[in-house]
């Protein structure tokens, strides 16, 4: 087969055995981690509630524990957790929990500064004169 008379399709000669191709010498395959565990690294102790997902066996070796599931956005939370990734209640329900963490937030920022009260409440009652007076 005379390779010639096909060169001017573009594309042409990408199959080509690995010694003729222009960019071989570019090309480098990453060397493979072969190295069975013989000696896994320790696992992170938990010193907090993690939720893991049905899908995997056990935890992972590292996990964040800066914000453990607490009030009612950890008993959404927990909740998603006890269905399948695959679900799209899984991640609607992470989501509300996302939102209604904000809410909590900003309900513990009220009770620890009056100030934030006030400056609150302005502020609500400033969108909520935007969003209801007439045109």
């Amino acid at each position: 087969m005379d390779r010639s008379s096909y060169a001017h399709i573009p594309g042409w000669g990408s199959d080509l055995e690995r010694e003729n191709r222009p960019a071989v010498p570019m090309e480098r395959t990453p060397p493979r981690l072969d190295v069975p565990w013989s000696d896994p690294p320790p696992r992170q102790p938990m010193t907090v509630e993690v939720l893991k997902s049905v899908e995997r066996p056990e935890h992972s070796r590292t996990f964040g524990t800066r914000l453990p599931p607490k009030g009612l956005s950890g008993m959404i939370r927990r909740a998603a957790f006890r269905r399948s990734e695959n679900d799209i209640g899984h991640w609607l329900a992470l989501i509300a929990a996302d939102r209604v963490n904000v809410v909590e937030g900003l309900c513990q920022d009220v009770r620890r500064s009056p100030a934030k009260a006030a400056i609150l409440g302005v502020g609500l009652g400033v969108a909520a004169w935007l969003l209801l007076r007439r045109r």
